[in-house]
Order: C-alpha cells, then structure tokens, then sequence
C-alpha cells in the first residue's frame, strides 16, 4: 500500500486479501483473550464481552467486504468545516476564475454554490506552488466557517482533495480528480453586485437604494472588522445579492486575521483601482485598507460606473499613490453622501473611519431627499456626470 505525494492512499494498490488475513490474525488473538476474561470474570462481565466479540466478527464482517477498509486504516475524523462529498451534487458552472471555477450545486437538499480549486495535475506545478494554493484553501476555510452575520455570505463547509466528488452532467456523474479542492456555501441568486450595477449604469439607482446597498456592505465590513479580519480585497465583484437584494461579502481568498503588528501585513494584495494607497506602495496597513477600498464601493454604487475607466494599471497607482486621484464625485451627489465616500479613501489611513461610524453615518442620511443619479426623464433627474442619460 503506497501513498502519493500529496499524501493520499491509491485505492487501486490496497491488498484487500492481506489486510483481510492480518485482521484475522488480530481478532482471533482478540478472542483467545475475550475467552479467557469470560472464564474468570462474573455473569454480567461475561454478557459485556460476549458483545465485544459479537462487534469485533461483525468489524471483520464490514471488513472483509472492502468497504470497512477505509474505516479501518484510511478514513479520518472529518473537521468541524469538512462536508461529506458523497451529498453534494455539482451541476453546471455559473463563473470561472484563475485557479477554477464556481458551479451551481445541491448539498443535503440545499442550493448552494460550489468554489472548485484545481491546481493542476501532477507535474504541472512545483511542490511549493501547490503547497502554497493548499495553504491559502485552509486559510479561506478557516477564516469563513467562524463567520456569521446576514451581511455574509453563509459558509457551508469544504473539502480538500476528496476522491468522491462528481459533477452532474447529461450523461451522467463524472468523478472529480483527487486534487480538486471546493468550498460549499449558500447559492445567491443575485449573482455579483459588480453585474448588478452594470446592468443599472444608463438607468442609475434610486437613492434609498444606493443607502441599503452601501450599508448592508457597511454592515458586513464592520462585522468582519470585529471579528478582527481584514478581507484585503473590498471590490463590488465580491459583493453578491440575494433574491431580496441584500448585499452579502463573499470570497476570503485574500482575507486573514489583522495583525497586532502593521509591519507583518504588506504586500500588494488586493485589486488595483480599489487599493489603498499604503497597500500599492506595499507598506505597512491594516484594516483600513477594506475602509479605503468600500469608499470607492460607494462611489461605484452612487454611479454605476468604473473608476478610472481611462487609466492604465501603472497609471492609477502612480496617480492614487503621488497625485491623490480619486473617482469624481458628481455634482448632484448629496454632501452627506460624498462626506463619507472622502472620509473613506483619505490618504492618511489614520484620519479614515471605523466601519462602525460608517455605517452610523449612512443611517444618519436622509434618503427622502436626493433622487440618486435618476436620468433627466424621471424625477429628480441628473446630468452633471455623464454626457449621454437616459435608458
């Protein structure tokens, strides 16, 4: 019986017939003994080992058939996040990302979607590559299955390198490769906030909705913060909306636990356009980084449009780090709202807010007042930002 590198038994070399004969071994040896206890030991002793046999030859029973074999040397306690793969069903992909995809699936009975992780088949990465990919998988688990809040999307559970996923297809299941990696979590039939705004950028948002939008992620943010977790990559593609368009947080791949120090977290992580600027300078930062980047969330859910959409990658960080460029703010954009949006992406991560007290101030905004960037043939209509409104 080999084991291969990643550390996982090939069913196909398992001697059933040879750990059917040791396991004989064993249980007769076991029965000599339970024999002997009986003779020495008093009647309701006797009917407790009596049982130890029965459930001993009932183990060798299961056993010998194959199926006990893992039970008996391979299968391991599941983790408190770890799912049992034998319930969940894949079904088609809904989005594809570097290093998989995400599909639709069903897990005991419920929606839910389904992050896969492939990271290649043997000898197409180094050891250290897949190492590294397994090491964030473990650390995006742990950070999600402590979390819960309505402003975060509900983790389910995961599995690494499990031999028994299979996806549903027309023709029916096909098995996974071993490597594939996955995290369960609930289905959003919302889909990304990103798409939602794109869809709405001629048209524009209502004002009280682009309050319920702009803190039901305030709300999240602040939670996570509490929970001492900087999410390192605040972008309304990682915003995903529910049936009721309730914004929740989604993908930790880049989130980990704050530091008490800000010199162990740097690095440009993140995505250009939403990064602090200590962050693209690769300073020291913290939690502000996700304040900085919901700053330009908001904006993005004000418009419905990109930041900088003229700029190149090395043009944004030079502007945002040297110049101070930020997204204009419309004119008709009411002051409490464009308050908040320059207190978030202020250049001194220091002077920037708590995202509790950014989620005091949007609650304090008036949403009765201020049509939001409503085009010119509905009420309260705006033309101050873009040349072309309307639908």
């Amino acid at each position: 019986m080999k084991e291969n590198s990643d550390g996982f038994v090939r069913a196909d070399q398992i001697d059933l017939k040879s750990i059917d004969e040791q396991l004989e071994r064993h249980l007769n040896k076991a029965l000599t003994i339970e024999k002997k206890k009986q003779r020495e030991e008093d009647g309701v002793d006797h009917v407790r080992n009596t049982s130890s046999i029965a459930t001993a030859i009932k183990f060798k029973s299961v056993a010998a058939t194959g199926g006990g074999v893992g039970g008996v040397t391979l299968k391991k306690q599941r983790l408190e996040w770890e799912i049992d793969p034998s319930n969940l069903i894949i079904k088609s992909v809904i989005a594809r990302g570097t290093f998989g995809t995400v599909h639709r699936g069903v897990y005991d009975g419920q929606d839910v979607a389904v992050k896969m992780l492939d990271w290649g088949e043997e000898g197409q990465r180094t050891e250290a590559e897949i190492a590294s990919l397994r090491s964030a998988f473990t650390q995006e688990v742990a950070v999600w299955h402590k979390l819960d809040h309505p402003n975060v999307t509900k983790f389910i559970g995961a599995t690494m390198g499990s031999s028994e996923l299979q996806i549903q297809t027309d023709n029916g299941l096909i098995s996974m490769p071993s490597n594939i990696c996955c995290v369960v979590v609930e289905y959003l039939a919302g889909g990304a906030l990103k798409s939602f705004l794109i869809k709405n950028r001629r048209r524009k948002l209502a004002f009280k909705v682009v309050i319920q939008l702009a803190l039901d992620l305030a709300r999240g943010l602040s939670y996570l913060h509490s929970q001492k977790i900087v999410h390192r990559d605040v972008k309304t593609e990682n915003m995903l909306l529910d049936k009721t368009r309730t914004v929740k947080i989604a993908d930790f791949g880049v989130a980990r636990v704050e530091a008490s120090n800000p010199n162990d977290m740097t690095g440009e992580t993140g995505t250009l356009g939403y990064m602090a600027p200590e962050v693209l300078n690769g300073n020291p930062y913290n939690r502000k980084c996700d304040v900085y980047s919901f700053g330009i969330c908001l904006w993005e859910i004000y418009c419905c449009d990109m930041p900088y959409p003229d700029l190149s990658f090395s043009e944004i960080t030079s502007a945002v780090v040297r110049q101070n460029l930020r997204p204009e703010i419309p004119r008709c954009c009411p002051s409490s709202l464009a308050n908040v949006m320059k207190r978030c992406w202020d250049a001194n991560h220091d002077k920037r807010p708590e995202m509790d007290e950014v989620v005091s101030m949007l609650e304090a905004i008036d949403t009765s007042k201020g049509g939001g960037m409503i085009p010119v043939d509905q009420q309260q209509g705006c033309l101050c930002f873009r040349k072309y409104r309307g639908p």
